[in-house]
């Protein structure tokens, strides 16, 4: 249950929510040029792009959600079960297990033009990181300051799309995202012209945009996020870009109670991200704290060996004006 975003209104921006019941001890991480990732397959090579993101540090690997290179090349996985194959190992592929996509991409590349002739030759390969975590179902969104595509691994083959609104949530296929967005195309953020000639005022303001669906279904939350995304507004600088970005993830995000798992859990928005693709910094909130907190990539000593990790805040942040 996950929504991500491609936003480039007076800016380039790339983000996501990230929908799940439980937390995986996720940090934002910076790896910097020297970091040697190990690929497992011999033919992978070490890459030349730092990058930032939000991951889970296993042994001192980083395993990567989201995340953008120094070079403003965006990517995030999204859950995507039931449709997600990988296959067994190619003796004349590039094999690449799903765990070392995102960062075997930003490693090596600048843009969605270079990642395209890589893929051209990446087999994805059932492979787990270990016994404690295996491989997730997952699709993928790939962008950089212009351009998005998405990433599907499905059983006839690794196929990819043009992204022309931007947006990924979970399932079903990205192709049938973009036809079920058909349906809605009536939708306006104006006034609907009164074509019944009804005598009476309009009730209510927004009721051009009456039908958008409003449940927390990965279809309904495509069109939601699409909905909003186009119609966004807003002034031309970074602090209002950022909590627009940030208002928009919140039109699909997941208040505990609403969505109840098969085990009885709850999921809920774990964290949401904003990565500033022409500044290099990386903002997040979490559920338990809505507060905007940045990284900035630049910061770091991006010439270094080792990953550099900062542990998210997740305590309610609460300002009372006056109480002394």
């Amino acid at each position: 249950m996950c929504t991500a975003i491609h936003f480039n209104n007076m800016g380039h921006l790339f983000g996501r929510n990230l929908d799940l019941e439980y937390h995986y001890n996720e940090a934002v991480t910076v790896t910097p040029r020297g970091f040697d990732w190990e690929f497992k397959a011999p033919v992978l090579k070490n890459g030349q792009y730092a990058m930032i993101g939000m991951a889970t540090a296993v042994d001192g690997y980083p395993l990567y959600y989201d995340a953008a290179n120094e070079k403003g090349l965006s990517i995030a996985g999204l859950n995507f079960p039931g449709n997600a194959f990988y296959n067994e190992p190619k003796s004349d592929g590039l094999n690449v297990s799903p765990f070392e996509l995102i960062p075997y991409l930003l490693s090596q590349c600048a843009s969605v033009l270079e990642a395209l002739e890589l893929l051209k030759n990446i087999n994805l390969e059932n492979r787990n990181f270990n016994e404690k975590y295996p491989l997730t179902p997952l699709h993928w969104i790939l962008s950089d300051k212009e351009r998005s595509i998405v990433i599907e691994p499905l059983k006839e083959g690794l196929k990819i799309y043009e992204n022309p609104v931007g947006v990924l949530t979970n399932n079903p296929r990205f192709e049938l995202q973009l036809n079920n967005l058909q349906n809605y195309l009536n939708l306006s953020n104006s006034t609907p012209e009164n074509r019944y000639d009804l005598p009476t005022p309009l009730y209510s303001k927004g009721l051009g945009a009456f039908g958008l669906p409003g449940d927390g279904s990965s279809l309904s939350r495509f069109v939601r996020a699409a909905f909003f995304k186009k119609h966004s507004v807003c002034d031309n600088d970074t602090e209002s870009r950022i909590n627009q970005f940030f208002r928009i993830l919140s039109t699909v995000a997941q208040p505990k109670g609403a969505i109840t798992t098969d085990d009885g859990n709850y999921h809920i928005t774990v964290y949401s991200s904003c990565m500033d693709l022409d500044s290099g910094i990386y903002y997040y909130s979490t559920y338990e704290n809505l507060q905007i907190t940045g990284i900035d990539l630049f910061a770091e000593n991006l010439d270094g060996n080792e990953i550099i990790g900062y542990s998210i805040i997740s305590k309610p942040h609460l300002k009372i004006l006056n109480r002394h």
